[in-house]
């Protein structure tokens, strides 16, 4: 049932009886979320976000296939550099057993060649070392790039309740440090990993071909080995994932009481603060001891198995040599290739420290990625019908719409409601009456529980984003304003506007004369969120911004909040004029922005309680004319 447009009427016969339990005193869900229970469907870990099984390493591949003839140049590169390094002690041997000997009999050839080849392998293995560092700074630079791009363009496509439960702070550690860990892998971590696995295979088929004896008490070592790396690894695991968490706590801290400096300062929070964050940072501090520990104890261990090793085989060697049944050479040669074979293994733990790390960081940001947004685009996007020429209004319904909480908390029960095209409603009631939310559901920042949100007949679930966007403007309590001109920040909903549009808005608004006084006029940066103009100059701004922006409908949502009165009163008759014919929809705080609307909405408890003209309501005995009186009152 449609909501009557004109004279004051009772909303009891305008909408469905009220669905029991007390919604009275239920916030918008701008300001709500931290304050309702999380039930176990909504409830989700802040730090890592579910996601589905092998969602990390499906990321990791996603990221490297673009890659996929980089990753393989650099392996070749990398596979010829050990040849070329592995050479060495080969070379050792030879010389020793072949060389040296010959040389006492007086031929230098074999020295020499020995010697030339040896100063050939260095030179290549350098070589080839500096393309195998070039090639993995471009495979690792490009990897970060997409995954940065990747985490910036998901985190904008994610809808308004996503953001509302999930701190800015925690995004910030998403794109910054859990990169910067991912980076650190690649950039170093993956060279040690390599190098190390393939000194393994090298060496170890080396030693087995000089002399099986040595290489099967050299292979007989690894098994140790792994199981120290096994047990190192599932702990450093555990510890990764706690410091990743501390680090995030950190930052999403800092973020929270930067941002909230004002109100700092105001209530005298900082000691509050200060203690708050010393928690953090000692937990942190820990969590940072217990990675340090699981270090140490795999060095030691990893050392102790190595030496251990290397002493049995030089002891079995000598002796063998003393016996005559191993050349001194190839007893040279195995002892040189163990210290090069254990001498990764501290490297290897390095590389250890770095993927655990980066596996913890990637596992949040697949989980950030693996998100889908609650307010998503048409499979099939329709298009509005063209506007009417003799309007630029579009009308709006909402057809038995209704809104709850994910977590249960039902905001708005089911309620019909008309606005024609060209009509201006103010939406007046206490706070927590559901208004902003009744203004989010027509911007689709929300998506209704039941029912839909039509716009000319098309629900607003069927439209593209930049249809609905050039559509519908909402006008928000908060004046954001971008890093960069005044001028740049009017024309953010339309870029392409000429500088005399840009004027021309905001001369309407009235907020051309302060801007043409500041320093350097429209081109005057006005800083971090708008921080070098007053709260209300920003709003005028905002006021212009949607405005220029041109849309068939505008909603504003407690938008002159920030006014003094001259101000609001110059905008008002400002807003007369410009909204004349076009469809609008104020949230209104201040009683007096009702004399710019055609209608009155008074809602309550999430219903609307009364519906009609200002002057009809006015004369009546309700809740509009009450609050009307009081409102002179507190006036005179």
């Amino acid at each position: 049932m449609t909501v009557p447009t004109t004279p004051a009427t009772s909303a009891t016969s305008a909408t469905p009886a009220p669905a029991t339990g007390d919604g009275g005193n239920r916030p918008d869900p701008a300001s709500a979320t931290a304050s309702v229970p999380v039930s176990a469907d909504d409830a989700f870990d802040q730090d890592v976000l579910p996601s589905p099984p092998g969602a990390t390493g499906t990321l990791l591949r996603s990221l490297l296939a673009p890659m996929r003839a980089r990753v393989a140049v650099t392996t070749l590169l990398l596979l010829l550099q050990q040849a070329a390094v592995q050479a060495g002690p080969l070379l050792v041997a030879y010389a020793i057993d072949r060389a040296v000997p010959a040389f006492r009999d007086h031929d230098r050839g074999p020295l020499i060649a020995v010697g030339a080849v040896y100063l050939v392998c260095a030179l290549a293995s350098g070589a080839l070392q500096s393309a195998f560092v070039v090639g993995t700074a471009r495979v690792s630079q490009g990897v970060l790039l997409d995954l940065r791009g990747r985490i910036f363009r998901h985190a904008q496509a994610l809808s308004v309740d996503f953001h509302e439960r999930y701190t800015s702070g925690r995004l910030i550690s998403r794109a910054t440090t859990d990169v910067e860990s991912l980076r650190e892998l690649l950039d170093e971590g993956l060279q040690e990993l390599v190098s190390v696995v393939l000194s393994f295979v090298y060496i170890s088929a080396l030693l087995l071909w000089l002399d099986l004896g040595l290489g099967a008490v050299a292979v007989a070592s690894f098994g140790p080995l792994y199981l120290l790396v096994r047990a190192y690894r599932r702990r450093a695991g555990q510890v990764y994932r706690a410091r990743s968490t501390a680090v995030a706590a950190v930052i999403v801290k800092f973020v929270e009481t930067m941002n909230g400096i004002r109100p700092v300062r105001a209530f005298r929070r900082e000691a509050v603060n200060d203690a708050d964050f010393r928690v953090l940072n000692r937990r942190h501090e820990r969590t940072n001891g217990d990675a340090l520990l699981e270090m140490a104890r795999y060095v030691v261990g990893s050392r102790l198995i190595a030496n251990t090793t290397v002493a049995l085989i030089v002891l079995w060697g000598a002796y063998r040599v003393a016996e005559d049944t191993l050349a001194l050479g190839v007893l040279a040669a195995a002892v040189l290739y163990l210290r090069r074979l254990y001498d990764p293994i501290d490297r290897l733990g390095m590389f250890l420290n770095s993927y655990q790390s980066a596996a913890a960081s990637l596992e949040k940001i697949a989980g950030l990625l693996a998100q889908t947004p609650s307010v998503p685009e048409p499979v099939a996007p329709k298009e509005l019908p063209p506007l009417e020429s003799h309007r630029p209004g579009r009308t709006v319904v909402f057809d038995s719409v209704g809104f709850s909480y994910r977590t249960g908390g039902e905001v708005l029960p089911r309620f019909d409601l008309t606005i024609p095209a060209g009509q201006t409603v103010a939406v007046v009631g206490s706070t927590g009456a559901g208004k902003s939310t009744l203004a989010k559901l027509l911007a689709r920042f929300y998506d209704p529980s039941a029912g839909r949100v039509l716009l000319d007949g098309v629900d607003l679930r069927d439209l593209a984003f930049p249809e609905l966007r050039r559509g519908v403007v909402m006008v928000t309590q908060e004046a954001f304003l971008f890093s960069g001109t005044v001028a740049e920040n009017i024309a953010v909903g339309r870029p392409d506007a000429s500088r005399a549009d840009i004027e021309l808005a905001a001369k309407v608004i009235g907020a051309h004369d302060f801007i043409a006084a500041l320093p350097d006029g429209y081109d005057t940066d006005v800083r971090k969120r708008g921080g070098r103009i007053s709260a209300g100059q920003r709003q005028l701004v905002s006021f212009a911004r949607a405005l220029l922006a041109d849309p068939a409908v505008l909603i504003l949502d407690e938008a002159t909040s920030s006014l003094d009165v001259p101000g609001e009163r110059a905008v008002q008759q400002a807003m007369a004029t410009v909204l004349e014919g076009r469809t609008a929809v104020v949230i209104a705080h201040r009683l007096s922005t009702v004399e710019i609307a055609d209608r009155v909405l008074v809602m309550a408890r999430g219903r609307i309680v009364e519906d009609g003209t200002p002057a009809g309501l006015i004369a009546g005995t309700g809740r509009f004319a009450d609050l009307h009186r009081a409102w002179r009152d507190s006036l005179a």
